[in-house]
């Protein structure tokens, strides 16, 4: 056979006994989910702001980041929801490269993904702990959410996922916002299609089960840009993209209209600078149009200690992207304020 057994991972039920969450931490996230679901069901007119690295490889790093982020929090939470963006598993279109600390808990060791599950579970539940926020995570794959469902407030599906029947089914299942990001070919059909399954309900296998589940009304789309067959990106953030997007919701009636516009990847051609000026752009669009307020509800932006990003070497600097390039700090902190000043 081409496969070979490395080791039999535990049931979620079994990784959630041995590391349970306390009674403060689900009193958190039963607080946080209230309050993300009255956004995206239009209740709130909050707006979501979904911040932190490209991809969470430093337990230490993460966390102090996560920290800064609540002293934010603390000033702004009358106008934003700040979500920690801590993703836990990275998506690689070679597949070659880190593919986030469930594969790799430590980016210069050999690829361990039981001791991986333990330390993402591990990393969440501290994040929540020492900040109050509960976070943002990808839905990479899917039967690997049961260890962390009790945890996130956000999951999104990626680019290259949205297109798969298990990841669509699997989110149908799911109590918290779901992120559906348009595809690598930018098509709009393609990311309402998978919004559509989202929101239904389906029977299915699941980790061995015939399940049914009840459907997302929370299902919502993520703009990321695409990419042409020439491998040039195309921004889809732009006013007349967002005005498509709202009359291609009209046409599908789905439920709970909602987009959240990613500021990097095809975006910004991965130009990390960039994100600012297109926040910015994003912003003007929604307060001039009210039917576009109604509809953005967010936003998300790559961030990390330190600007810009770094290879996995002997001379790693502590707090710096070892994936895509990040914001540093200083221009995040700026950033998150004056969104909190337009909205």
């Amino acid at each position: 056979m081409g496969m070979k057994i490395n080791a039999e991972l535990p049931l979620p039920a079994d990784l959630k006994a041995e590391y349970p969450l306390s009674g403060t931490i689900r009193k958190i996230k039963a607080e946080r989910d209230r309050e993300i679901r009255d956004i995206f069901t239009g209740k709130s007119d909050k707006f979501v702001v979904i911040v932190g690295p490209c991809s969470a490889d430093n337990e230490d790093a993460v966390c102090e980041y996560v920290q800064r982020l609540a002293k934010i929090n603390d000033k702004v939470s009358d106008r934003l929801m700040i979500i920690p963006r801590i993703y836990t598993n990275k998506p690689r279109t070679t597949g070659e490269g880190y593919k986030g600390m469930l594969h790799q808990p430590d980016p210069d060791r050999e690829p361990d993904l039981l001791a991986g599950i333990i330390a993402i579970r591990r990393l969440h539940t501290r994040a929540i702990s020492e900040s109050g926020l509960t976070s943002a995570d990808e839905m990479l794959y899917p039967e690997n959410r049961s260890y962390l469902d009790d945890i996130l407030s956000y999951e999104a599906v990626g680019a290259r996922s949205v297109e798969n029947q298990q990841h669509r089914l699997t989110a149908s299942s799911m109590d918290i916002p779901v992120g559906m990001k348009n595809p690598t070919s930018g098509d709009f059909s393609v990311m309402l299609n998978s919004v559509k399954a989202a929101q239904s309900s389906h029977r299915f296998i699941y980790r061995g089960m015939d399940v049914t589940t009840d459907g997302n009304e929370l299902a919502h789309v993520i703009l990321r840009g695409g990419v042409d067959r020439y491998g040039t990106c195309i921004p889809n953030y732009h006013y007349e993209d967002l005005v498509r997007l709202q009359e291609m919701y009209q046409e599908r009636e789905l439920e709970n209209p909602a987009v959240v516009v990613d500021a990097n990847h095809s975006n910004s051609d991965k130009k990390f600078h960039e994100q600012i000026r297109i926040v910015s752009e994003v912003l003007h669009s929604r307060n001039y149009n009210p039917g576009l307020k109604k509809l953005v509800k967010g936003v998300m932006i790559e961030s990390y200690l330190l600007e810009g990003c770094q290879k996995i070497d002997d001379h790693m600097v502590y707090g710096r992207s070892i994936t895509d390039p990040c914001l540093g700090w200083e221009d995040t902190e700026r950033l998150i304020y004056k969104i909190a000043e337009e909205c």
